[in-house]
């Protein structure tokens, strides 16, 4: 994502980052750690974000940030495997949940939902699209 800022960071564009520990309970960190985790452990190596990261929302289930039902309402699932539900903290589980950390969706300027992302999705399929949005 700081690769994407970099390119596009003066075009208008900007990345947001939401902290979940719905997946595999992986993010259970509280919000004033989590800039820390990202610089010393994971990813480590000093990584230090271009972007806004929030405070630690649930995208999925009862308790599902309204934004993030929102996406999903407007861009249908893009991987039709959900994965190992014993590894999924939230209920119900729903087709069009996210299925784990890393997925995207990009927004075009008029904040109209433009196309959702998988986790393993090439990057360069984002490049892509951000370059013809702007």
């Amino acid at each position: 994502m700081n690769a994407l800022m970099e390119m596009f960071g003066d075009l208008n564009f900007t990345v947001l980052g939401f902290s979940c520990n719905q997946f595999g309970l992986q993010a259970p960190e509280v919000n004033h750690e989590t800039l820390n985790l990202l610089k010393y452990v994971r990813p480590g190596g000093g990584f230090v974000p271009k972007f806004p990261v929030f405070g630690k929302i649930e995208v999925n289930g009862l308790n599902e940030e309204p934004l993030f039902a929102y996406l999903k309402e407007s861009l249908p699932y893009v991987n039709p495997v959900i994965g190992d539900i014993k590894r999924l903290y939230w209920s119900p589980i729903k087709v069009n949940d996210i299925r784990w950390n890393f997925e995207k969706f990009l927004i075009d300027s008029d904040g109209a939902p433009f196309r959702r992302y998988e986790l393993h999705g090439p990057t360069e399929n984002v490049e892509k699209d951000i370059a013809g949005l702007l």
